[in-house]
């Protein structure tokens, strides 16, 4: 497969139509067709359902459709990186990692950097550990926050110096936000909003002292912010994070942290004998100057 032909084959797929990515790609429709007929005899399977208004991928072409978007992703990053004089400092630095006010750190080194090196730029990208794992894994990102339980052992990391507190995020006007903390039996019965960062963790799961299937989870979701419109509304209560949704002044809502109490430590991570851009090596080791100050 060449670059060309998943570039024609991610077009066909986003417009849904041959004659509309023929136009959009300046190319002739027939061959268009025939570039998309060689990469169906070439892999070997179908990869799109040919119907009477629009095109459909299979199941094989969902695939590679995933997989075309990675490829060219890391392809326009590396030729980005190759084009940036040594001499002119600047650059693309890609950061994944879930929703922590940690990442306060990650942003000063980023100013401190950015400041002297205008020319730098950051791309930041959230999600849970597992997709940060196999973004950092296939060379999409170049670090990765990891929050605890997580095995970086396979990478190399930096412990970062301050640690997160788990707690409840719940209406002010809730019957548990008189109380000063939250046991586990105070949640037992009550509806819960859960993403993959928090009742999905072994940590978690273990101070519950229940499977997560005996919980009533009403609502899952992966950016607390959206997850903190629902417990406003009154949906459920979330188990999250302290410090990333402001519950001070006229917020409707309140943090109850757990108890016993729960902290998790962060990492960041990025993969063993990693080649970095110029900008990256800087960042990197402007990062570890500020924790060991």
């Amino acid at each position: 497969m060449e670059l060309r032909e998943l570039k024609y084959f991610l077009a066909v797929a986003r417009e849904e139509s041959i004659s509309k990515a023929a136009e959009a790609l300046y190319v002739t429709q027939p061959n268009l067709s025939r570039q998309m007929q060689n990469l169906e005899k070439e892999i070997g399977q179908k990869l799109f359902i040919r119907g009477t208004r629009k095109i459909m991928l299979t199941e094989a072409g969902q695939l590679l459709r995933r997989r075309a978007e990675e490829i060219l992703e890391l392809y326009n990053q590396t030729e980005a990186e190759l084009k940036t004089p040594i001499t002119d400092i600047g650059g693309d630095i890609y950061i994944g990692g879930g929703e922590s006010y940690v990442m306060g750190l990650i942003a000063k080194a980023a100013h401190d950097v950015q400041r002297e090196y205008p020319k730098v730029k950051y791309h930041l990208f959230s999600g849970d550990s597992a997709t940060i794992s196999e973004r950092l894994d296939k060379g999409l990102i170049d670090f990765g926050i990891f929050i605890e339980p997580f095995d970086v052992s396979k990478y190399n990391y930096l412990r970062l110096p301050l640690t997160d507190t788990w707690g409840v995020l719940m209406r002010k006007d809730s019957p548990l936000a008189e109380k000063e903390f939250i046991a586990p039996e105070d949640l037992w019965d009550k509806p819960l909003i859960s993403s993959r960062q928090s009742i999905g963790k072994n940590i978690v799961s273990e101070w519950f002292k229940k499977s997560s299937e005996d919980f009533d989870i009403v609502a899952t979701g992966n950016l607390l912010y959206n997850m903190s419109l629902l417990v406003e509304e009154g949906v459920g209560y979330a188990v999250c994070l302290d410090k990333i949704i402001r519950t001070d002044g006229d917020s409707k809502l309140c943090f109850k942290p757990l108890y016993p109490k729960l902290e998790s430590h962060l990492d960041i991570a990025w993969k063993k004998y990693q080649v970095f851009p110029k900008c990256a090596e800087i960042f990197l080791k402007r990062l570890q100057e500020i924790i060991k100050a």
